[in-house]
């Protein structure tokens, strides 16, 4: 099995990367392409080797973390590979972790992919299982739960720094903010961000 992957990025997609290894391309999909092909130079990307009867497919996460994030949620019933993937681009590892010991389902349910009875078995599956995942602290039986990142200038302020380092002029992004601002809302990332920037861009 392929545990990572270290290269360029030689393709960007909306869902998945091409990675050049040595010559060899391969198609990786992630929560945030974008996140990681913003990387100059050479990108270590970490792998979950999915096989199935009828595909063999390589799923990319910038970070130990969200690898190990991805394999606890396709083991609750009801979550696959794609809506995992919908999971850890709408939230960080610490945001999701931290609704999971939480019993947050407002959270939950607003994830891609998650409605309500999917939001209830992954903390009836997960909230025992999720030790070294996310920064949260426990002290005198109460959770100590991180600041989820302001959907917000600030938040913006990070993504379009991303932006910039792609390429994309101060005029662009002044234009796709005023497009997405109005729908953005409290808790979503600065991933979360780049990547809806990204499509109105891509949509002219």
């Amino acid at each position: 099995m392929i545990d990572f992957l270290r290269g360029t990025v030689a393709h960007l997609e909306n869902e998945y990367v091409v990675l050049d290894v040595q010559g060899v391309g391969y198609r990786v999909f992630c929560p945030n392409p974008f996140a990681i092909a913003k990387t100059e130079g050479s990108v270590t990307v970490y792998i979950h080797h999915h096989v199935r009867e009828d595909a063999i497919l390589l799923f990319g996460f910038a970070t130990r973390e969200e690898q190990k994030l991805f394999r606890k949620l396709i083991d609750v019933s009801g979550i696959g590979p794609k809506v995992a993937l919908g999971v850890l681009a709408g939230g960080t590892p610490d945001q999701v972790v931290s609704a999971i010991y939480q019993e947050n389902l407002t959270f939950l349910t607003k994830l891609p992919g998650i409605g309500k009875k999917t939001a209830q078995r992954m903390v009836l599956d997960l909230k025992d299982k999720l030790d070294g995942l996310g920064n949260v602290t426990i002290a005198s039986g109460l959770f100590a739960v991180p600041e989820p990142v302001q959907g917000d200038g600030s938040a913006w302020s990070e993504a379009r720094e991303g932006l910039q380092a792609l390429g994309y002029t101060d005029a662009e992004l002044d234009h796709v903010w005023q497009k997405i601002k109005e729908d953005t809302a409290f808790g979503e990332t600065v991933d979360v961000l780049m990547k809806r920037a990204l499509k109105q861009l891509y949509a002219g």
